[in-house]
């Protein structure tokens, strides 16, 4: 992929460490592409990994029938036109996972984001917080699992010419807002990395330098992702993204010199208690990519860079 470097390294992270990502940019600058490209970072699924996953898509009601253990993170890209009950599940008689389940393991991701309707959005808040949908139906109540990363993708504005000195944009202040109004605030501060992608220059596209390829920087996900389960073993975790603030502030305490900029960020109220702990598991997989033991002051900082998108979370 031509540029955007940092929505690479963006990447590469939110890879390593299971993070939920945001990209906000112009039409054309790349978001679909390089969302489609997370699920290729991914490790294959174990062999616990592999039935859960394939258990769930084995409920799908359509012809098709699996003949082996699906091996690799599934991938879901619903319409912005989709339900709550597509996304979260629903159906007549016993309830019926939705996108949101059958992306167990792997990648949900919105295009469009603001495009879907604020109560399918709002509704991904309790999953992503759990990692598990429980829909309550006459018929009965069914449990699914949901531990999906999340990827979100928007537009600038609802015409996409707002990037830059947004000369061309037509849309209003009040546009604006109802645009980006649709994603909450509840729901982006759950989402660690959210990230500015800028068209790629005509010098970049003519960059004749030798790019990494999907499977190169699968190998080091899958180095940091190793790192993680020897590491949290002893707490039963298994990625950075799983991380409570009990561990992060406890056996995985970092010094406050490594935290200084974090401490004056939420001190001066441009981060809440839950983007602090984010901006923490962050740092532990840019140290895990560097193949280093703790993070250090600059990982921090990296991290909070990554999650300060100019909106105060």
């Amino acid at each position: 992929m031509a540029g955007q470097e940092e929505a690479r390294l963006a990447l590469e992270i939110a890879a390593a460490g299971g993070h939920h990502l945001m990209m906000v940019g112009p039409p054309g600058s790349g978001k679909t592409m390089l969302a489609e490209r997370l699920a290729g970072l991914l490790p294959d699924l174990d062999d616990a990994e592999a039935i859960e996953v394939t258990a769930i898509h084995s409920l799908d009601r359509s012809p098709h029938r699996l003949a082996a253990l699906l091996r690799r993170p599934p991938y879901e890209r619903p319409h912005h036109s989709a339900s709550t009950a597509s996304i979260i599940g629903g159906g007549s008689g016993i309830p019926q996972p939705g996108a949101a389940s059958r992306a167990h393991r792997g990648v949900l991701f919105l295009d469009e984001a603001p495009e879907f309707d604020k109560r399918v959005l709002d509704a991904l808040r309790q999953p992503l917080e759990s990692g598990e949908v429980i829909l309550h139906r006459a018929a009965g109540t069914a449990a699914y699992p949901a531990r999906f990363q999340l990827v979100l993708a928007a537009n600038p504005c609802p015409c996409g010419k707002a990037s830059g000195k947004g000369s061309q944009c037509q849309c209003t202040p009040m546009a604006r807002r109802r645009y980006f109004g649709r994603l909450s605030g509840p729901l982006l501060d759950r989402v660690d990395i959210q990230l500015h992608v800028n068209r790629v220059t005509l010098g970049q596209l003519a960059d004749t330098e030798a790019r990494e390829t999907t499977a190169q920087v699968a190998v080091r996900v899958r180095q940091a992702r190793e790192r993680q389960r020897e590491r949290l073993a002893p707490y039963g975790a298994l990625r950075n993204a799983d991380l409570s603030g009990r561990l992060l502030r406890g056996p995985l305490r970092l010094g406050p010199n490594d935290t200084r900029l974090l401490d004056t960020a939420m001190a001066v109220g441009a981060l809440s208690a839950r983007g602090y702990d984010r901006v923490l598991r962050l740092a532990w997989t840019v140290a895990d990519l560097k193949n280093r033991e703790r993070p250090d002051a600059d990982d921090v900082g990296l991290a909070l860079t990554l999650r300060q998108r100019g909106d105060g979370q």
